[in-house]
């Protein structure tokens, strides 16, 4: 037993009934035999001394997305998929000889095969993980056979009395206590008791421990770093952009639109990370990774989290102790409740909403933003600051603030064909869809790596900020061309024209026509992407634009003069 804390269990428990137990449960004298020999001496391995390492003098904690998420799903945020990599630098003092590190406070979800500890002289012998934490059910356990205080209310009186008491029975369905006055079930009667205990039994903490075995010829002190996976993490981005405001005068507008429809766009975004453990890292050197990683081990099967057992006891009616039902208790036992705290928090509005809140001149605030580094094929974002990566929370941090950032509206039309020309569909006038586009380069605002996640689109009004697009941006690497379909436009609007027929005879490689009709009722010209067709398949001629494969597909960029309507015709011919 460690030092008395006299620490109290508040069980609600019930004044007990007698109850017998057998006679092999009672204590008895040892008995020796006459004809009992001695043994021949055998040499027992030293036992190996238990040694406290030192809570954690620096923290580093990289977070892993959840390698299975698709695009458009959200991160689990009641069950986290992702995974994280900790590393603890501590201190040791070994005693000569073999000894047990205990490391109190690895995260719940640690991965323990994963457990590399560095700085030990002796190296590692083994390692393990404690299987239970400290709790209503192992306190009890961890009491069997010694004495603790029960403590009754005296229902004709009102004052407490006190008496002591030894465990008899583990906490799995019932609790039988040995006082003077023999073998009690307790919890049966209905009146409040309570058990204190003298201390906490030797191997139980509160929190999650890692021990591994070592040894050290001559003893000393070290400083070590145990580094381990721990699952129940997981990180999104999420992105806001601000268009300009239409309000601004005519030529403060004007600049800001550019010609063609291109404008500048403010553009910020907040990395979420999510820690599910019921540890806290504190003063913690945070890091995220993006991109696709490959991963084959099942870490939730790996890391399986020490039990907090809660106590349930059953009492059997008075004179019944082999059939009856359970007495209901007013109230259940449980040590693991801040989940459900953990839960109301997080019903809480999305990051998206918390950053709504800030669209505008989101410029003018000076926020920590994460540093973008190389890691082979991936990246690596780290704070530049040691920040408190709390348990069972979310941590939001800034790495991306631009607010001028060269953007334009792209317009799309598609036109289906028909090489005879009969009955292809002439619908009439359709909506043009709609891309945001531009480029992932210094020239254009951005330069960066932007991990995939949620884009909010807001345009400034006489009200305030107005949501106008809510779409999924995927991974785009630097230099890369970006382009998020923004839905249909309201403006410009395309008709396909039926072929008049070949515009020259003969065999399937003849050139066949096709065109398309498109409006704009927008007060400037815009860009508008004609598909073609598949280039594996097709081969197109276009006067008056130039044609080019994006995707697979034969596409051209034409314009629409400001509040007019164009007629485009192409000529298209299978060349096989």
């Amino acid at each position: 037993m460690r030092s008395p804390a006299s620490i109290g269990l508040a069980l609600g428990l019930m004044a007990s009934a007698a109850v017998g137990l057998p006679a092999a449960a009672q204590d008895s004298p040892a008995v020796s035999s006459p004809e009992a020999q001695v043994a021949p001496q055998v040499q027992a391995p030293p036992a190996r001394q238990a040694v406290d390492a030192s809570a954690p003098q620096s923290l580093s904690v990289t977070v892993y997305r959840d390698p299975r998420r698709q695009l458009g799903q959200e991160m689990n945020r009641r069950w986290p998929q992702g995974f994280a990599m900790i590393s603890e630098t501590r201190t040791v003092t070994l005693p000569p000889g073999q000894s047990t590190i205990r490391f109190e406070g690895v995260a719940e979800g640690m991965v323990g095969v994963s457990a590399i500890v560095s700085g030990l002289p002796g190296g590692t012998i083994e390692k393990n993980r404690n299987a239970d934490l400290l709790s209503p059910a192992a306190l009890v356990n961890g009491a069997l056979g010694n004495r603790v205080t029960l403590t009754r209310t005296n229902p004709a009186t009102g004052v407490e009395e006190a008496q002591s008491a030894i465990v008899r029975t583990r906490a799995d369905g019932g609790l039988v206590l040995q006082t003077d006055q023999g073998y009690e079930a307790v919890r049966c009667a209905g009146l409040p008791e309570r058990l204190t205990f003298d201390g906490v039994p030797k191997g139980l903490s509160a929190k999650p421990i890692f021990t591994i075995d070592t040894q050290d010829a001559s003893g000393g002190t070290y400083e070590v770093v145990l580094t381990y996976l721990a699952w129940g993490f997981d990180w999104q981005a999420n992105y806001v952009a601000t268009l300009p405001d239409p309000e601004d005068g005519a030529a403060a507008g004007a600049a800001r639109r550019g010609e063609n429809g291109n404008f500048k766009l403010g553009l910020m975004s907040w990395l979420t990370i999510l820690n599910d453990n019921g540890q806290s890292f504190d003063d913690a050197e945070l890091l995220v990774i993006a991109g696709s990683l490959s991963v084959v081990s099942d870490f939730r099967s790996l890391a399986t989290p020490p039990r907090a057992a809660p106590l349930r006891l059953t009492c059997y009616p008075i004179g019944s102790t082999a059939a009856g039902s359970p007495v209901p208790s007013p109230q259940s036992i449980v040590v693991n409740g801040r989940r459900n705290e953990f839960r109301m928090k997080l019903s809480a509005p999305s990051p998206v909403m918390a950053m709504a809140d800030a669209a505008g001149p989101v410029g003018e605030a000076e926020v920590m933003q994460a540093v973008e580094e190389q890691l082979g094929d991936l990246k690596l974002y780290r704070v530049p600051e040691r920040v408190n990566v709390s348990a069972k929370g979310l941590k939001q941090i800034a790495f991306l603030n631009r607010q001028e950032v060269d953007a334009r509206y792209l317009y799309t039309v598609s036109c289906g064909f028909s090489v005879t020309g009969e009955g292809q569909p002439n619908p009439g006038f359709e909506r043009a869809g709609m891309l945001l586009v531009t480029k992932n380069e210094t020239e254009r605002g951005l330069g960066v790596a932007l991990p995939q996640g949620g884009l909010t689109v807001f345009e400034p009004s006489s009200f305030g900020p107005q949501l106008v697009a809510d779409v999924d941006m995927r991974d785009y690497a630097e230099d890369q061309d970006v382009e998020l379909e923004m839905g249909e436009s309201n403006q410009v609007f395309s008709k396909c024209l039926p072929a008049p027929g070949p515009v020259t005879t003969g065999n399937m490689n003849s050139w066949f026509g096709n065109g398309a009709e498109i409006t704009n009722a927008n007060s400037h010209p815009i860009s508008v992407r004609l598909d073609l067709g598949d280039s594996a398949i097709w081969e197109v001629r276009l006067k008056g634009a130039k044609t080019r494969i994006k995707d697979g597909r034969i596409i051209a960029e034409v314009d629409v003069p400001a509040n007019s309507e164009r007629t485009f015709r192409w000529s298209i011919r299978d060349p096989s």
